[in-house]
């Protein structure tokens, strides 16, 4: 069992894998894998969870065999059956992340660009519950984007420009990458990596990136919604 320290602070950072339940509307991202880990500000690990969430990756199956999705299926179903990721409903897993975050008393909930998962852990849940719950996250508890963040301190490195500049990693548009690929590509020194697109490996990725942000001690933004 994790001793706790109560000296310390948690942090709980999370990702999600979504999928659109309507054609004609690509605004409407649904939940269908939920991973997080519960670290400090040094990177260190104290607890993690990959959760398959049933009202869409079953509930929405026919949606789930299209295209990109059908791809990923295969590994799903390979670490659900040996118990590397856990089946579960909505409401159980938005109580799971309850309970995780008064265990740990968790200073703040971390996401990369973190306005999208708010959405769509919300979305996801209005959907499933016909709105009778709206909002996914623990009242009270601040949401960190861990974007800003590096936008206030890796992206503003000249070894970052030069690491993007020498692989070619600059966006269509030509500006400096803030997204969680590349960042962690230059914390790591691995050019080539790419991100599973998974909850939980992404979510790995984002610990990293969040750590090399608090190691700066710099100030930086990071609440999601300014207060």
């Amino acid at each position: 069992m994790t001793k706790i320290d109560r000296r310390k602070a948690y942090y709980l950072t999370l990702d999600t894998e979504t999928a659109n339940t309507s054609k004609s509307n690509m605004d409407d991202p649904m939940v269908y894998d939920l991973g997080y880990a519960v670290h400090d500000k040094y990177g260190n690990i104290y607890e993690t969870n990959s959760l398959v969430i049933a009202d869409i990756y079953c509930g929405e199956r026919e949606l789930m065999k299209t295209a990109y999705y059908a791809e990923k299926l295969p590994k799903y179903e390979k670490a659900l059956a040996n118990g590397d990721r856990k089946m579960v409903s909505l409401l159980t897993a938005r109580q799971i992340i309850k309970e995780v975050c008064a265990k740990y008393n968790i200073k703040a909930i971390i996401a990369h660009n973190s306005k999208f998962d708010y959405k769509a852990l919300n979305q996801t849940l209005r959907y499933v519950t016909k709105s009778k719950y709206r909002y996914f996250l623990p009242f009270g508890i601040p949401v960190y984007d861990s974007q800003k963040m590096a936008k206030d301190t890796i992206c503003k490195q000249s070894m970052y420009r030069k690491f993007c500049e020498k692989h070619n990693l600059f966006t269509r548009t030509g500006r400096l990458p803030e997204n969680a690929q590349v960042l962690y590509a230059y914390i790591t020194n691995t050019p080539d990596f790419k991100e599973e697109h998974q909850g939980l490996d992404d979510v790995m990725i984002e610990v990293a990136i969040s750590t090399k942000c608090f190691r700066q001690h710099k100030s930086m933004k990071k609440l999601l919604f300014a207060r």
